[in-house]
C-alpha cells in the first residue's frame, strides 16, 4: 500500500524530506508551485520538483542520494584526450532555454520527459535571476551537447545533461567541474542513481548525510549572477 502525501497550497511550507516515502522512493509532497522562491526553498531543503505533463507538480527528496564530489570525477583516457584535442568549444550561460529544450527531446527507451514547459520557463527564471546556469559545449557554430543545474552556496544541483555528438556532454561536466571548483564548490547532486554518472565517478550518500553536507554548503551566500561566458574570462 502507497503512502499518502500531503498537497501544498501556496504558502504551505515544505514537510521535513524524513517524511518522504519509500515507494516511490523520494517522494515527498505535491502541488504548491514553481516561482523562483519556492524553487529555491526546496533546494535548499534537499527537494526537487519531477512530474509528467498533465500530472501535478510534485516534490522529491530520494534516499540515498547521487551526488558527485568534484575531486573524484573520473575522467578516462579517451575523455582527456577530447578535451585536451578542443573538439568543443565550452560557453557557459549563453544558451540556457536552448539547453533545456535539448535536454526535453526525446531518448530512447524514455517514453515522455518531466521537463516540461512550465518548467523550462520557470528555469529560465531562476536562470534570469542568476541562479541556474548552463554549460554548453559547441561545435562548427553548432550546440553539440551540454548541462544545466542550479548553483546555491557552494553546492551545484545538477539537474539534466545531453549529448548530440560522442564525449559532448562529458567535455562539458569536466569544464562544469573545473569552474566549480575554481568557485569552492565541494558537493554536486545528482539526484538520483545511474551507471552514466557512476562511471564519472558519482556515487550514493544517504539522504541524511546528503542534508548535513547541504545544511553546511549553502550557508555560504550564492552568487546571484550569470557566469563568464568563457573558460579564460
Amino acid at each position: 500500500m502507497r503512502g499518502v502525501i500531503p498537497l501544498l497550497g501556496p504558502h504551505d511550507p515544505f514537510p521535513p524530506v524524513s517524511k518522504a516515502l519509500r515507494s516511490p522512493n523520494g517522494l515527498l509532497c505535491a502541488g504548491a508551485d514553481l516561482s523562483p522562491a519556492r524553487l529555491l526553498d526546496a533546494y535548499a531543503k534537499g527537494i526537487f520538483p519531477w512530474f509528467s505533463e498533465g500530472d501535478p507538480i510534485l516534490w522529491w527528496s530520494p534516499h540515498p542520494r547521487m551526488v558527485l564530489f568534484p575531486a573524484e570525477l573520473k575522467v578516462s583516457r579517451s575523455l582527456r584526450k577530447a578535451v585536451a584535442k578542443g573538439i568543443f568549444e565550452t560557453r557557459f550561460d549563453t544558451a540556457f532555454a536552448e539547453v533545456m529544450r535539448a535536454c526535453a527531446e526525446p531518448r530512447d527507451g524514455q517514453a515522455g520527459t518531466w521537463i516540461v514547459p512550465e518548467m523550462v520557463a520557470a528555469y529560465t527564471r531562476l536562470h534570469e535571476r542568476g541562479f541556474a546556469h548552463s554549460v554548453e559545449s559547441w561545435r562548427d557554430g553548432r550546440l553539440a551537447g551540454g548541462l544545466y543545474g542550479i548553483l546555491l552556496g557552494r553546492v551545484f544541483f545538477g539537474e539534466s545533461m545531453f549529448s548530440r555528438e560522442t564525449d559532448a556532454s562529458k567535455v562539458a561536466l569536466v569544464k562544469l567541474v573545473a569552474r566549480l571548483q575554481a568557485l569552492g564548490v565541494g558537493l554536486v547532486d545528482c539526484q538520483q542513481a545511474t551507471r552514466h554518472l557512476a562511471s564519472l565517478g558519482a556515487r550514493e550518500i544517504p539522504r541524511r548525510e546528503f542534508a548535513q553536507r547541504l545544511a553546511e554548503s549553502i550557508q555560504y551566500p550564492p552568487t546571484g549572477s550569470r557566469w563568464p561566458a568563457t573558460e579564460e574570462a
